[in-house]
């Protein structure tokens, strides 16, 4: 004769059970967690990337300023230069003009 289950063998399968469900769902969880963590380390990483590669461009960006901004004072500095003795030759123009003429 098969005996009936007790209330308290029924209500250990039922916890059993219970816990059974719930480590399975924490462990799908951490599973879920784990595959987050690995692709924000990889984001991380190719931001990290990025950046270097940005830094590395605008330290190439200023390089090419600062030679910009060099030889655009030099080409202002022929330009005033050339002003100077283009009105240097014009007043020798006028001195000459106003010369009294030798008879």
């Amino acid at each position: 004769m098969a005996q009936a289950p007790t209330r308290e063998a029924i209500e250990r399968a039922q916890s059993l059970s219970s816990a059974q469900q719930r480590a399975g769902a924490a462990y799908q969880e951490m599973q879920q967690a784990r595959h987050d963590a690995t692709r924000a380390e990889q984001d991380f990483l190719n931001a990290q990337d990025a950046d270097r590669a940005a830094q590395k461009q605008a330290a190439e960006a200023k390089q090419q300023l600062d030679g910009a901004k060099r030889a655009l004072d030099a080409a202002r500095a022929r330009d005033a230069k050339a002003r100077k003795a283009y009105d240097d030759a014009l007043d020798a123009v006028d001195r000459a003009r106003k010369a009294p003429t030798a008879r």
